[in-house]
């Protein structure tokens, strides 16, 4: 998957709610349910109950977050 494809089906995303799968390493992750707010050059944003978030491209291209639309 290319940075273009990330930011494809992102953008074709907005405003959805996803499930966002974030590993923080050693078997541990954290589960998120949000909704993509803005796609910026490097980063996306979500918000969720907690807040915003921003997650850059290269962390869903290596898996370290997964997202279910």
């Amino acid at each position: 998957m290319t940075l273009y494809e990330v930011k494809k089906n992102l953008g074709e995303h907005i405003g959805h709610e996803v499930k966002i799968k974030y590993s923080l390493g050693r078997n541990k992750y954290e589960n998120y349910h949000a909704t993509i707010k803005e796609l910026y050059d490097y980063v996306f944003t979500v918000e969720n109950e907690q807040g915003i978030k921003s997650f850059s491209y290269s962390d869903v291209m290596i898996k370290t977050i997964r997202i279910d639309y």
